[in-house]
């Protein structure tokens, strides 16, 4: 009778138990949904790699300002899971998307497809570049970086393992308002060009709505939110060489930091994404541009700054700038990030209209440059227009207002260049069909039709939507200016709520930049002004009228339960990849010191909001990215039995971690440490540690290392110093060591 007890305990143990899992997992039919968060790093190489934004040969990683993180947002009711990502990188791309999907194949089976997990990239102008798979966008950051492409896949594979280990049951609740004074339209004048009547229904160029949801348990505890509002994360200009994640990334810090009080970045439970939209011709710089040498405004239409004559117009000195005191970018880059924060947090805690409703998705692949759509000519007729192969026009080497482009291009540009018309024409020679096809755009580049080494640009693009109750997220693969993603929301919408009468609201976000990136997503009246974003309309004039089709099937066969296809497989190109980036081969150190020396130490004393600086020998930051870790920390001493309490790393705002080198060729590294006190530090002593690898030959593996500053004191206004005995930064005093600490102190400065 005993046994049979134990038994019969156990049993019912283990029947509460599998009970408990199904309601954690599943939800229930009240408007719950199993929801799990996770945040992981994806900072990769933070030196020698070219950044992925702004195109720029000239734009090399120099350090860190801030980490950057992959959000993943697990949602699932009735055993149909989805999984939504913003990570603070460029763009996805295809490479990417397959090779996550591979690795959580590996440990889940086939809980998650390509079908079921959406990739987004904030789009931030400030991360390393090197990791897309397509010939076009390597060019500038000379090759593949595969360090860098397993950084990010390992961070957006941990994010999403985290969330998946805490789906618990709870809530979403919606929210949307306006933000002013965060974007501009970059391109005004493109946008001028729809049709009046469509205008006259938005009060703005831009959309100024932020949508959100307040993601939280059962018992109201705050688990996450994601927000939509669609601005470029370019507040950082093309100057920058230190990775961050921009306007986006430092509105989520602040936003984790306060629901996370006593968390460093990127370690607490509460999870905030800042997510990309339709933000193609929208700008941070919401002063607007000027010409940079007399402070007039630049030409309209060109976005030109000409001579006194009238003459000599180019794009480079026509800058747009931000909030920020003469335009500075960090402090712009604080502002536009604040109150993008400031928004969000009032949203979230307002929240109160509920999602409800299944979860499901629907996927396809397609090829653009074989899609047809059916469109209304202008005499009223019904017609089918074939997209084109991929090309880029002049307009898209002029730049953007946000990062100028080079030479004499010009936006705007519909006649072309028989200079530039020459040149190209030795590089990839546009067929007459595309050229045709992709009228007005003077081809500049016919990226569609090249293939050496392989493939420049995709053909083969992802199209996925994910309904959470009523909330659906479409992943768009490209950046759609302000206009054309309020076309795609306006016909999902409508789509929605006339297939789907009794049922809540539908609420329609645009995911930008999402699983593979394919350029801008222009409408067809702002492609025949031919400024940068409709240069940079790959697929020719009627790319939007694609996917206002493409979408709508998907949305479509979701509700009615019918499957599409997958479509064409996109290729992989990842043992087609090359660099003419070198691997560091060897690091060394000045005669007479060793890594993790301090070449400058911090002085004695300081006050809040000073700026507090040293600098070590080190070695190249190449070696390790130090994945969910840090290359420096910021200790302060205590009295009780942990000695040293962490109080900042490499993922604060108000650190740098700089690198550099003496001299070309050389391979001995300075490592720079700086932080920018808060005014309101707590007095006390404090030190900096640096930790690092370096490589003592080609032959062997780095080695990590690491150094610490002498102690130095923070005072309050009025208070003395004290003494401590830690403090002596001259107690190295070999002559050899006091003459490299000399020469160092001297490049230092």
């Amino acid at each position: 009778m005993g046994k049979f007890s134990t038994f019969v305990w156990q049993f019912a143990l283990f029947c509460a138990l599998v009970i408990n899992l199904v309601d954690r997992v599943h939800g229930d039919q009240d408007g719950n949904f199993g929801i799990g968060v996770g945040i992981a790093d994806v900072t990769g190489p933070a030196a020698d790699i070219g950044m992925m934004g702004y195109a720029s040969l000239t734009q090399s990683a120099t350090g860190i300002h801030t980490r950057l993180w992959s959000r993943a947002f697990v949602f699932e009711s009735e055993g149909s899971r989805v999984v939504y990502v913003s990570a603070d990188i460029g763009m996805v791309d295809q490479a990417i998307k397959t090779q996550v999907v591979a690795e959580l194949q590996l440990r889940f089976g086939e809980t998650y497809t390509s079908q079921n997990v959406l990739l987004s990239g904030t789009h931030t102008h400030s991360g390393p570049a090197g990791y897309i798979q397509y010939l076009l966008y390597g060019i500038t950051s000379l090759g593949f970086n595969r360090d860098n492409f397993k950084t990010i896949v390992d961070g957006i594979v941990q994010s999403i393992e985290r969330a998946d280990a805490n789906v618990q049951p709870g809530k979403i609740l919606f929210n949307s308002g306006e933000l002013l004074a965060a974007n501009i339209n970059r391109s005004p004048s493109s946008y001028l060009a729809n049709p009046q009547a469509e205008r006259d229904l938005y009060t703005h160029d831009v959309d100024k709505d932020m949508q959100l949801v307040r993601l939280e348990s059962l018992d109201g505890s705050p688990l996450g939110s994601i927000n939509w509002f669609p601005v470029h994360p370019t507040s950082m200009n093309n100057t920058n060489t230190l990775l961050s994640g921009d306007n986006k990334g430092y509105a989520s810090l602040l936003f984790e930091s306060k629901m996370n009080p006593n968390a460093r970045p990127g370690k607490g439970s509460f999870v905030a994404a800042f997510g990309s939209s339709n933000l193609g011709d929208v700008s941070p710089n919401i002063e607007g541009p000027r010409c940079i040498d007399t402070g007039l405004p630049c030409d309209t239409e060109t976005s030109t700054c000409c001579d006194s004559n009238g003459q000599n117009c180019y794009v480079q000195k026509c800058i747009a700038f931000g909030p920020g005191v003469n335009g500075n970018m960090e402090e712009s880059t604080k502002i536009i990030g604040e109150r993008q924060f400031t928004k969000a947090d009032e949203l979230y805690r307002d929240a109160t209209e509920a999602i409800s409703g299944p979860v499901q998705f629907q996927h396809q692949y397609v090829n653009m440059s074989l899609f047809e759509v059916e469109i209304t000519n202008a005499n009223g007729q019904k017609e089918v227009k074939k997209l084109c192969k991929a090309a880029l026009g002049h307009s898209f080497a002029a730049g953007t207002t946000d990062g100028p482009g080079m030479f004499d291009f010009q936006q705007g540009n519909t006649n072309g260049s028989i200079f530039w018309d020459f040149i190209k024409d030795y590089l990839i020679n546009a067929t007459e069909e595309l050229k045709e096809c992709q009228s007005p755009k003077p081809v500049l580049l016919a990226v569609g039709e090249a293939f050496f080494p392989y493939e420049w640009v995709p053909s083969i693009v992802e199209t996925q939507v994910l309904r959470v109750g009523n909330l659906y997220i479409l992943g768009v693969p490209g950046e759609l200016t302000t206009m054309a993603g309020r076309r795609l929301r306006k016909v999902v919408d409508e789509l929605v709520s006339n297939k789907l009468p009794g049922e809540p609201a539908p609420r329609v976000v645009v995911a930008g930049l999402s699983n593979v990136y394919s350029h801008y997503i222009a409408t067809f009246e702002e492609y025949q002004k031919q400024r940068y974003e409709a240069a940079s309309t790959v697929y020719g004039p009627h790319t939007l009228d694609a996917y206002l089709q493409q979408f709508p099937t998907l949305v479509q066969s979701m509700i009615d339960g019918t499957n599409i296809g997958p479509g064409p497989l996109p290729p992989n190109l990842l043992d087609q990849q090359f660099t003419l980036v070198p691997e560091v081969q060897q690091d060394s150190t000045p005669f007479g010191m060793t890594f993790g020396d301090l070449v400058l130490e911090p002085e004695a004393t300081y006050q809040g909001s000073d700026v507090v600086k040293a600098i070590f020998v080190g070695g190249h930051p190449k070696n390790n990215p130090l994945r969910e870790g840090t290359f420096l920390t910021i200790e302060r001493e205590n009295e009780g039995s942990a000695r040293w309490q962490l109080v900042r790393t490499d993922a604060d705002w108000d650190t740098k971690f700089h690198w550099s080198r003496p001299a070309l060729g050389s391979t001995q590294s300075r490592i720079e440490v700086s932080w920018e006190t808060p005014t309101d530090i707590p007095e006390g002593f404090y030190r900096i540690k640096h930790f690092g690898y370096y490589k003592p030959s080609p032959e062997e593996p780095p080695r990590p290392y690491q150094g610490t500053s002498a102690v130095f004191q923070i005072v309050g206004p009025g208070s003395q110093p004290k003494s401590h005995p830690l403090w002596n930064p001259n107690h190295k005093t070999t002559k050899s060591i006091k003459s490299a600490r000399d020469f160092w102190y001297a490049l230092a400065h």
